[in-house]
């Protein structure tokens, strides 16, 4: 494949399906550090990933067991940053990610 190619495909602003892919990606980054920002930076530090879904479930992955229980509690926290990003968040769920990534 042509480099030209492969830059076309993973272009954001292309319609494309990759392109969408890398738009998403990005858009949970943003979130993710947005969540980060708004609780204590050893609590932000152990955000792994977030999404809201088209149920406006706020999805925030985490490091361990016990990083869960304290992001849990900064629920309220959580869902404000990301409604502050536009997000249409009316519920929190805290998860632990095993394993690396």
């Amino acid at each position: 494949m042509a480099a030209k190619s492969l830059e076309n495909l993973l272009n954001p602003s292309n319609n494309g399906d990759l392109g969408y892919i890398v738009r998403r990606a990005r858009d949970m980054g943003a979130l993710a550090s947005a969540l980060a920002r708004a609780v204590a930076p050893d609590e932000g530090a152990a955000i792994i990933a977030a999404n809201v879904r088209d149920d406006g479930e706020l999805v925030v992955l985490c490091q361990s067991p016990a990083w869960a229980s304290r992001l849990r509690f900064a629920a309220d926290a959580l869902l404000d940053a990301a409604r502050a990003q536009g997000r249409d968040a009316t519920r929190c769920t805290v998860r632990v990610v095993r394993g690396d990534l």
